[in-house]
């Protein structure tokens, strides 16, 4: 079986977390989801989280602590799944992949419809009382 790391931003402000509502193609078309995406090979967690928001969004960010990991498996792939809080942001956002961003405190996070592995960090946060 193939493996994998893949990342996932936490951007809090305010007692709101930045989530992002991917354009209506592809596999999870139309989900929300923390801004990240899979590590390139030799890339650190950090750098793949600086690339994919640049890529995806527009703007640079600086990559703090990770709060949160666990693995599941997704067409015959493990992936390593890093939950990593973002310090700061920087930029304008750019919509490239994604409809809509917005942040959202902890009773509006619960109500989107995430793809499963971003429900469970949606869920981890509130749990665990970071927003």
């Amino acid at each position: 079986m193939k493996e994998r790391i893949t990342t996932a931003g936490i951007f809090i402000k305010n007692n709101k977390v930045l989530v992002a509502k991917r354009k209506e193609e592809g596999v999870i078309g139309g989900k929300w989801e923390f801004p990240g995406g899979k590590n390139r090979y030799g890339e650190s967690v950090g750098e793949t989280l600086k690339r994919e928001f640049q890529e995806e969004l527009g703007v640079s960010v600086s990559p703090g602590d990770t709060i949160m990991s666990f693995d599941f498996i997704n067409k015959e792939t493990l992936y390593h799944q890093k939950a990593v809080l973002i310090d700061s942001v920087e930029g304008e956002f750019v919509l490239k992949f994604h409809s809509e961003i917005k942040m959202c405190d902890k009773e509006e996070l619960l109500s989107l419809d995430f793809a499963d592995s971003d429900r469970r960090m949606a869920v981890f946060l509130v749990e665990n009382k970071l927003l």
